[in-house]
């Protein structure tokens, strides 16, 4: 079942006997996580009724021992069992002897008493395993994926309103690009927002500059933004506050040098009607990344993406050499960038 049917059911108090939250939105197997325990679990059964394990630690047929297990002093339990690598397709360690018959074989007739929770932080499970088709004619499988740019701008929206603060014209894709479009980072900065503008508030362009903490990866991506826009004043405005954090010149221009191959990737990718979700998956990227990167490689055809990773390869020599100063250096590319 896909995210929003499991939260739904949820909700309408319908619980699976098993789920495997699998995807690397850590935030959304959080969410899912948390309000099955607070539907399924009284406040005060918490310490007897909720137990945790680390399948990297336990077997996995520890976890089904405890799961057939009847409860203690209440009247259902809730388990979850983290790092199920054995529904992926990477090798296996060899630390922990799971025997996952022991598994099968409890799918089959699970007891009513326990709902069982498995994690896994990958974005694909290994579909040509017996038990993940088990699991997933069973429709136990809840993928947790990163949101599309559209389902991303929409929670936002959503998430403000039930702060109950206005967002200015252009906040929502501004506080997405700052963060990376992560959810955990966007409630964080969400809440950072809501407590400082208060009910009925509105966050402004100006605020979020001011209040939402950036990386030196997503300070390199925003200043590449402001070169393809044109802003040149806000583009050395931004290095310039790179320089005054006492980040390594060489350090920016490998970061710029990264971005202006994505881009060249991406522009490639999506000649070849890859979507944001695809093209996101085989280059390790957030689809609002791409879908930013998409609309930076539009300023500039495949072949001058090229020229410009090339020259970023060459200032990244110069600098080592002492070729330039490197102050200079990467002034003097943003100038050419944007000529």
């Amino acid at each position: 079942m896909d995210y929003k049917q499991a939260m739904k059911s949820i909700d309408e108090q319908k619980f699976a006997p098993v789920y495997v939250t699998y995807g690397s939105e850590s935030y959304l197997i959080e969410q899912f996580i948390r309000k099955l325990t607070d539907k399924m679990i009284e406040p005060e059964h918490l310490d007897f009724a909720v137990s945790k394990y680390d399948l990297n630690e336990v077997p996995v047929q520890n976890v089904i021992a405890d799961a057939e297990t009847l409860p203690f002093m209440v009247p259902r339990k809730l388990i979850i069992a983290g790092n199920a690598q054995f529904l992926t397709g990477s090798r296996d360690s060899g630390k922990v002897d799971h025997q996952l018959d022991r598994l099968t074989e409890y799918l089959g007739a699970p007891v009513d008493f326990t709902v069982l929770v498995f994690t896994v932080s990958v974005d694909k499970l290994d579909e040509r395993k017996k038990l993940v088709k088990q699991l997933k004619e069973k429709k136990a499988l809840v993928p947790c994926l990163p949101l599309t740019a559209e389902e991303l701008q929409a929670w936002v929206r959503r998430q403000a309103k039930r702060e109950s603060f206005e967002l200015a014209d252009g906040v929502v894709d501004q506080l997405v690009l700052y963060t990376g479009g992560h959810l955990q980072s966007l409630a964080a900065e969400i809440e950072k927002i809501s407590l400082n503008v208060g009910r009925g508030g509105t966050a402004t362009p100006e605020l979020i500059d001011s209040l939402v903490v950036r990386s030196t990866e997503q300070n390199v991506f925003i200043l590449i933004e402001q070169v393809v826009q044109l802003r040149l004043d806000r583009a050395f405005a931004l290095l310039e506050e790179l320089l005054k954090q006492k980040e390594e010149p060489i350090k920016i221009v490998m970061l710029m040098a990264r971005q202006f191959r994505i881009m060249l990737q991406v522009k490639e990718l999506s000649k070849q009607s890859y979507s944001h979700q695809q093209i996101g998956g085989q280059l390790g990227l957030h689809p609002y990344a791409v879908k930013i990167a998409e609309g930076q490689a539009r300023a500039y055809d495949a072949e001058k993406l090229g020229r410009i990773v090339s020259q970023l390869a060459d200032l990244d020599f110069k600098m080592k050499s002492g070729g330039i100063d490197k102050v200079l250096g990467l002034e003097l590319f943003l100038l050419g960038l944007a000529a």
